[in-house]
């Protein structure tokens, strides 16, 4: 088994059991010390034992490597996956998983350019295992300095890696070039309007400011629904109710105008999949549904394992009776650009 693949799906299930940080960090710090080496010279130090003394190469996943090399299932690796078997069905609950099923892809990913742990490559790789057929990469937008947003000059060579990545795509896969843009305190969206125009996927959201009184918060939101280049309202009360962030109360807003505004624009309301947000709640998503919107079921994934956290989304969309064809991330690639271009 190749030491690499067997490093990287161990990190993938911790990270899909919301494991600590450092825990996933570990196997994947090994994973690229690992796929540094050539093959033969990584088999032949975890042989003779000179493998443990490679900085970033601790007793378990020398292990690892060691039973890889030798032609075998890590033991680790197994129990996670046994362990990943015996969880609840994708998307539990009823109707759930037929829905999970349906999704052909994620419209909201961070790679390491901004504040998630890998390079994209990893997430679509992550994305490609999944059965996707597209993810979005949404990294942050300059504003957000605290995940090291990107400027203008950053995202046009991400653009541009993205589509040498595309390029060698071998099963037609595709990494959609996107953003999450910050929405400011006026409702502009955080990237020139050159820039936004350039990317598939752009999706708009609220990060500061968030215990604004309604009305500031409304023209706000109202405003970045209104700019032509916004195609998803990303996680739009910016609610936590659980996780290592602690909690957060809902930001206020006129739910009602917002929504009506995201019908009449076609702009998707996303069901943010992570389990700390479970954001919109169930009873906006009721308006939302009733407004005629569409949506969005993202992950909002921040790592590989992450970007499995569809099912949750999945199982709250068909909880609160989401129609799967009102479901942009159901759609077939050719149909959700023709709708992401629909302003252009």
């Amino acid at each position: 088994m190749d030491p690499v693949g067997a490093l990287r799906e161990i990190a993938f299930w911790l990270e899909r059991a919301q494991a600590e940080r450092y825990r996933v960090r570990a196997f994947r710090t090994a994973a690229d010390v690992v796929a540094a080496m050539a093959p033969e010279e990584v088999a032949a130090r975890a042989r003779d034992g000179r493998l443990k003394r490679a900085k970033g190469i601790g007793e378990r996943t020398f292990a690892i490597i060691r039973q890889a090399v030798d032609g075998d299932v890590p033991d680790y690796l197994s129990e996670l996956r046994d362990e990943a078997q015996a969880l609840p069905a994708a998307g539990s609950g009823p109707g759930g998983g037929e829905l999970h099923s349906r999704l052909r892809g994620d419209l909201h990913s961070h790679s390491d350019a901004s504040d998630g742990t890998v390079p994209f490559e990893q997430m679509a790789e992550a994305g490609r295992w999944l059965g996707r057929e597209y993810l979005a990469l949404t990294d942050h937008s300059p504003n957000l300095t605290i995940a090291n947003g990107l400027d203008a000059g950053r995202l046009a060579r991400q653009i541009d890696a993205v589509a040498e990545v595309n390029a060698s795509s071998p099963d037609g896969f595709r990494l959609l070039t996107g953003i999450e843009a910050d929405i400011l305190e006026d409702g502009s969206l955080d990237q020139t309007p050159v820039m936004l125009g350039k990317l598939d996927v752009v999706v708009a959201s609220v990060h500061s400011k968030l215990r604004s009184e309604a009305g500031p918060m409304t023209r706000r939101m109202l405003a970045a629904i209104a700019d032509p280049h916004t195609d998803v309202l990303g996680h739009c009360t910016g609610r936590l109710v659980q996780g290592g962030r602690g909690t957060r109360p809902e930001s206020q807003f006129d739910a009602a105008r917002v929504f009506a505004a995201c019908a009449d624009a076609g702009v998707a309301v996303e069901i943010n999949s992570r389990p700390e947000r479970q954001d919109p709640p169930d009873r906006l998503i009721q308006t939302a549904l009733d407004a005629g919107c569409l949506f969005s079921i993202d992950s909002d994934a921040h790592a590989p394992g992450q970007l499995d956290f569809l099912r949750y989304g999945a199982a709250r969309a068909a909880a609160n009776g989401v129609p799967a064809d009102r479901i942009a991330t159901t759609w077939p690639l050719p149909r959700l650009l023709e709708w992401t271009r629909r302003r252009g």
